[in-house]
């Protein structure tokens, strides 16, 4: 009897442990930055050494067709934290420029806007966000903080506000050099052009002009050029700096041991929580140019600096699962890796040598809704409760991680909003075999592009496209004259009727359909337009995040650790680092 009794009561715990974990597991999710997905082994790659990312496909599961909301850091970024399309946050823009590009900028991610780390944090969970943010900082002062991520429900941060960009690290070039010569040289010409005529007509007495005035339009000109000029040779030290929670650490920032910096965070965030449920997302800046490596995988790749970036985050992701199993939390935890979009196939160094990645056989790249894009890694594990080695040739998009860990953590999803994803519990654990995602609509900026339909009766995927990038030069597969497609004038072609092909025939994006080769063309667009309709009547005015205004350098938001006079340089990370070896 009493042998029944314990081994009843050693039955009731383990159900007890198998339901915390499957009710509040920890949720660690992974993003990459510019990775394509065929970058990696699991995916193809034969080349790149990835065994620690291919670890999580064999044990989880791998979905090949997970495509990201946007095509650029910004918009896809808040559509993962929020799940839903970033037209509805205002975190698409009409304007050219798609992302922020600078810390001083008084856009960035609403406060009315639901994270899932908002809604796990209410629920009991520590949440840390280490790595790349994107997302905006401040709003009308430099410390008010509004769009940081402690501002929207994560407990620690440790990583950049913006992004990591070539300007950042000395001799790797600079992003908008050729952008502002292009940008400037017109204007400058016309405003010399007409001060020297002003001045000439004044001299020959044809017409008279104050003096003051023309006084005034050399004053604005010069200190507009100054202005410019001082931002851009300081923009190393103004948008390039680490942060820890609120504070500067580092200004600019350091290549050095960076990744190691990262990982350590992390392993150290997990370590500080192993008896109490947590959510970390691990935002890596590799391998967004500038690309860099540290000592131990410079040199070590088939693929140059871009192929030593990758291997050295794989072994950080190895570092992190090798955490999870020190502390038997494998089986507690969800693991989720993904990029933020498609490899920015136009990244060549200033030498010539490639440092955008590789997007396997599917066409373009980032900033674009061509497949390259779009299409992007997708890897989810959590021994014991989903199968290892399946893969999932269903529709499915970064915006479902939102309803799937809320609900998982048994928080409540927002009733007051729509949400664009859909929890993937039940298609990774195979009890639907259906995506809920019918459509997907793919947006260009702040400008529908392109939409995806797999109907419920058929294998087939119809992607159509209302506009198209022009590739340049044009037989290219990107556009490398501007560095980046655009979405709209004179750098896209606009199609009537829409291109229309199947993915599930042609995932290469090479034949577009016609009347002649597909019976059901008008039917098909028939359909995909009534959606659209549908679509476009449940989107709302929201206030434009990247508007031009939004998007400025504001001087008043400008952190500094530093004074302007000292160059705003610090480096408290480096110190805090030497002081633990030390004390160790």
């Amino acid at each position: 009897m009493r042998l029944l009794l314990f081994l009843i009561i050693c039955q009731c715990a383990i159900n007890s442990v198998k339901t915390h974990s499957a009710s509040n597991p920890n949720v660690i999710l992974l993003m990459a930055d510019d990775l394509g997905i065929g970058d990696l082994g699991c995916y193809g790659n034969r080349t790149l050494r990835t065994p620690n990312i291919d670890r999580l496909a064999e044990e989880g599961v791998t979905l090949t067709q997970h495509i990201a909301a946007s095509p650029l850091c910004t918009p896809s970024r808040a559509a993962f934290l929020t799940g839903r399309y970033p037209i509805r946050s205002g975190m698409a823009a009409f304007s050219r420029v798609g992302v922020f590009l600078f810390s001083a900028s008084s856009g960035g991610l609403p406060s009315e806007e639901i994270t899932f780390s908002k809604l796990l944090k209410q629920r009991g969970y520590a949440t840390a966000l280490i790595g790349k943010w994107h997302l905006g900082m401040n709003c009308e002062s430099s410390n008010d903080f509004c769009h940081h991520p402690l501002s929207h429900g994560f407990d620690y941060f440790y990583g950049l506000t913006v992004t990591n960009l070539r300007d950042c690290k000395p001799g790797q070039g600079s992003v908008f050099l050729k952008g502002v010569q292009k940008s400037l040289v017109i204007p400058i010409q016309i405003t010399g052009i007409t001060l020297v005529s002003l001045a000439i007509v004044q001299y020959i007495g044809l017409l008279r002009v104050p003096f003051r005035a023309l006084g005034y339009c050399l004053l604005i000109t010069a200190i507009s050029l100054t202005v410019l000029i001082f931002f851009f040779y300081h923009f190393r030290y103004f948008n390039c700096f680490l942060m820890r929670d609120h504070q500067i650490i580092q200004q600019p920032l350091s290549y050095e041991n960076l990744t190691q910096r990262l990982t350590k965070e992390a392993v150290q965030f997990i370590e500080r929580n192993t008896d109490a449920p947590f959510l970390l997302v691990l935002s890596y800046f590799h391998v967004h140019t500038a690309l860099y490596a540290s000592k131990n995988f410079r040199g070590k790749s088939k693929h140059g600096l871009y192929g030593d970036a990758v291997e050295e985050m794989d072994w950080s992701v190895g570092q992190v699962l090798n955490v999870l199993d020190k502390y038997h939390l494998s089986d507690k935890t969800l693991v989720y890796f993904t990029s933020d979009q498609g490899a920015h196939v136009e990244e060549i160094s200033s030498s010539g040598e490639v440092h955008g990645g590789y997007n396997g056989i599917y066409k373009g790249g980032k900033s674009t809704n061509w497949e390259g894009g779009i299409r992007i890694p997708g890897l989810l594990r959590w021994p014991g409760v989903i199968q290892g080695g399946a893969y999932l040739d269903e529709p499915t998009s970064n915006m479902d991680i939102f309803p799937t860990v809320v609900k998982l953590a048994e928080a409540q999803l927002p009733s007051d909003r729509i949400i664009d994803g859909h929890d993937l519990m039940p298609l990774l654990q195979g009890k639907v075999t259906r995506s809920n995602h019918e459509f997907l609509f793919h947006y260009c900026n702040a400008y529908l592009n392109a939409v995806r339909w797999h109907p419920g009766n058929s294998e087939s995927v119809w992607k159509v496209f209302f506009f198209t990038p022009n590739f340049s030069p044009e037989d290219s597969n990107g556009c490398y004259d501007s560095h980046v497609c655009f979405c709209h004038g004179r750098f896209i072609t606009r199609h009537d009727p829409p291109l229309l092909f199947d993915l599930s025939r042609d995932p290469e994006e090479k034949v577009p359909l016609t009347p002649k080769t597909e019976r059901g063309f008008y039917e098909i667009l028939r359909v995909i337009h009534l959606a659209v309709e549908n679509h476009s009547r449940s989107l709302h005015p929201v206030p434009n995040q990247l508007s031009w205004d939004n998007l400025l350098w504001k001087p008043w938001l400008q952190l500094c650790c530093s004074s302007l006079f000292q160059s705003c340089y610090c480096d408290h990370d480096s110190e805090r680092s030497l002081l633990e070896v030390n004390s160790g």
